[in-house]
């Protein structure tokens, strides 16, 4: 999964992502884990939203994805906001180069891209070995159920004033996996629409798979929160998006 041609538009087909609600979810809980430090990587970073928002609020970012593109992307977009950000690109299987983090961060159901166990854990595993002790780690995923009834199986339009896409949504061998086919339409300067497609691949697990493979990785404690909300701790069913804290 590249984003190769999607991080041009990205953002604008998908404004709509709660990156304040998610952000303040975030700094409650850097403050009831006592993450005092400034350290914190955002992996999966895509176009920096997350980046910019938690270097705004005083922490030292380092931003990572595997696109090229979308981090072309979200410098430009520090250098707008006036914001020094690290911005490296790298397979988070072959995590590497950091050390002694305060925070792991990633949002916007990056870790439904890692679609086989054995490369969960080793994501995991990695993460953990790059926090310092006590440091956490903070993801989402899409919950099965969520996508089952909402996703599999169906086809979405969006239109802006310079973009379009057309996104069916194929579902997978296994419960929680499917495929996105994109179809996006550009407006260029000479007013003409340039197509390009992308092709995805997802899959989310249970809870408890989830649990485990922190676990194995190293992590002990483990919660769980419905829809970024503090006040829906183990409070997962009916949720189209479930978040993990798990500390070292």
């Amino acid at each position: 999964m590249m984003y190769q041609h999607m991080s041009y538009v990205y953002d604008e087909l998908i404004g709509e992502a709660p990156y304040d609600e998610w952000l303040q979810f975030t700094l409650a809980l850097f403050r009831k884990h006592q993450i005092n430090g400034k350290q914190v990587v955002d992996v999966g970073a895509g176009t920096g939203e997350m980046s910019v928002r938690l270097a705004k609020s005083g922490y030292d970012i380092v931003g990572i994805d595997y696109s090229e593109d979308m981090l072309l992307t979200a410098e430009e977009k520090a250098k707008k906001h006036n914001i020094k950000i690290q911005w490296i690109q790298q397979d988070l299987l072959q995590l590497d180069g950091l050390e002694n983090l305060d925070a792991v961060v990633s949002y916007l159901d990056v870790m439904n891209y890692i679609v086989e166990e054995s490369d969960l854990k080793r994501v995991f595993r990695n993460i953990y070995q790059v926090l310092k002790e006590e440091g956490i780690f903070l993801f989402d995923i899409h919950a099965i159920d969520f996508i089952m009834d909402y996703y599999v199986g169906e086809t979405f339009t969006n239109m802006t004033e310079n973009a379009a896409y057309i996104w069916s949504c194929i579902p997978g061998q296994y419960p929680g996996e499917m495929y996105h086919d994109l179809t996006f339409f550009v407006k260029e300067k000479n007013e003409l629409y340039r197509k390009f497609t992308e092709y995805h691949h997802q899959r989310t697990y249970s809870t408890e798979i989830y649990k485990y493979l922190l676990k194995e990785a190293g992590f002990q404690n483990i919660e769980i929160y419905g829809d970024a909300s503090l006040e829906m701790e183990n409070c997962i069913e009916d949720v189209p998006r479930i978040f993990f804290l798990a500390r070292k």
